[in-house]
């Protein structure tokens, strides 16, 4: 193995201060359909930070994949009684539900993870998910749904889990898809919501496992300022997300997805603008 190395200068990079920035952004993104992955991407570059050139990527995609799970444990902190009233109910049906929901985004990522990193993560790409993504949100959400989280089907789970698969696009947004597919199949806001977030914790656990597994079947080091800025990062993103739980009830309480749609378009503008400048 080689020796611990930290090739970027300091105040340069991805350092704890710029990471507990990014764990801030990543707790109200994760709850809100606009794509946390995007803002990941998206607020280093708007604000100047070349990570692209001073983070290795292997080193940048295992500090996003921290961050969501520290979110995702503060969501299942938040929701705990949500999720253990779940449980209760759990059978066979409900089961296939989630195992269809999480196999075709597993399916997806083994087999492309790669090519989607290389050739969809630049900014122009990220903006056209943002802006693919709003639409699907808006024409779902169009007509009135009443079908209920216990409603659900295989068929359901199946729908729901290529619409996970399709958020491995940047921008596209894994709660946006998943709310616009539940959606389509008829379920209300607060049900597709409660879908939305229950097909969630699979995905992230599997994507956070392999990542691990990867980064220690390399045995590649990690510099001592990427672990500090992991450690930070994930701690600013379990708070966030803990403290902005309330925003679950926004889209809960029968609201339109609509705002959180024409928000992504403007910041898939802003993104379009900056690149032709």
């Amino acid at each position: 193995m080689l020796p611990e190395r930290d090739p970027a200068p300091s105040g340069v990079g991805l350092t704890p201060l710029r990471a507990a920035v990014l764990g801030a952004v990543q707790g109200p993104t994760e709850l809100l359909p606009v794509s946390s992955s995007a803002h990941l991407r998206i607020v280093p570059w708007l604000l100047g930070w070349d990570l692209d050139r001073t983070v290795d990527p292997e080193d940048r995609k295992a500090f996003e994949v921290a961050v969501h799970c520290g979110a995702a444990l503060a969501l299942l902190i938040g929701q705990r009684r949500l999720i253990a009233d779940e449980l209760r109910r759990l059978d066979e049906r409900r089961v296939a539900v989630i195992a269809l929901s999480f196999l075709p985004a597993v399916a997806t990522g083994l087999a492309l993870e790669s090519w989607i990193d290389r050739r969809l993560g630049g900014p122009r790409a990220t903006a056209a998910g943002l802006i693919a993504g709003s639409v699907a949100m808006v024409v779902a959400d169009r007509a009135p749904r009443e079908r209920v989280a216990g409603d659900a089907r295989p068929i359901d789970g199946l729908v729901i889990g290529c619409a996970q698969a399709a958020a491995l696009a940047p921008g596209v947004s894994r709660n946006g898809s998943t709310l616009a597919a539940a959606r389509a199949r008829g379920f209300g806001r607060a049900h597709a919501n409660l879908l939305s977030r229950t097909v969630a914790l699979p995905v992230i656990t599997a994507a956070a496992v392999r990542k691990g597994s990867k980064l220690r079947g390399g045995g590649r080091a990690v510099s001592g300022r990427q672990k500090r800025a992991v450690a930070v990062g994930v701690g600013v993103a379990f708070a966030s997300t803990l403290a902005s739980q309330g925003l679950i009830r926004l889209i809960e309480r029968d609201r339109a997805l609509w705002p959180y749609a024409g928000y992504r378009v403007g910041l898939a503008g802003v993104i379009l603008w900056k690149t032709r400048r």
